[in-house]
């Protein structure tokens, strides 16, 4: 796990909400504070869906919600004149991307314990800070996939043109 505070809120906040550099993420869950407080669930509610589009893999492909889809929403929530007094969101690597990490990294016996490769973010005001985190199945001693997706992180904010400091 790593925490990175963002040097420049507004060219990130741009690139999350306008820009398409983590439209391959899923939202699990953002919490935004402006005039009201708003919460979304991620979690793709199932009772939505016929029992056809839950077993078609193009509409309901995932747990959670692309961050594609709701990026417009959380903008709609955040633009104007005054910033929010408190925000966070929590993305998840999808899982395909997350197992190739971790095979790429000759880690294969870690991918089938894995549940998620997550970034969360936190703006208080003041600042933005993003931790890195993994969540498996059962606990693990091994580490390997922790290093493997901070190793992954940096590279990505790095390759966006998103700077940063390790804190």
């Amino acid at each position: 796990m790593i925490a990175v505070q963002i040097k420049d809120v507004k060219t990130f906040m741009s690139k999350l909400l306008s820009g398409n550099i983590f439209d391959s993420f899923l939202l699990e869950e953002a919490q935004i504070h402006t005039f009201n407080t708003f919460h979304i669930d991620g979690h793709r509610n199932r009772e939505f869906y016929t029992k056809e589009e839950l077993e078609d893999p193009e509409i309901f492909p995932y747990e959670y919600s692309r961050w594609r889809e709701m990026k417009p929403i959380c903008f709609q929530l955040i633009k104007g004149k005054k910033v929010p007094t408190f925000m966070k969101i929590i993305l998840h690597k999808k899982p395909e991307e997350a197992y190739t990490l971790l095979e790429e990294g000759e880690a294969q016996g870690l991918a089938n314990m894995l549940k998620a490769l997550v970034v969360t973010m936190k703006y208080d005001g003041n600042g933005l800070l993003l931790t890195t985190g993994t969540s498996f199945s059962t606990f693990i001693m091994d580490k390997t996939a922790d290093f493997l997706w901070d190793s992954a992180f940096r590279k990505f904010l790095t390759d966006a043109g998103i700077e940063f400091e390790e804190v």
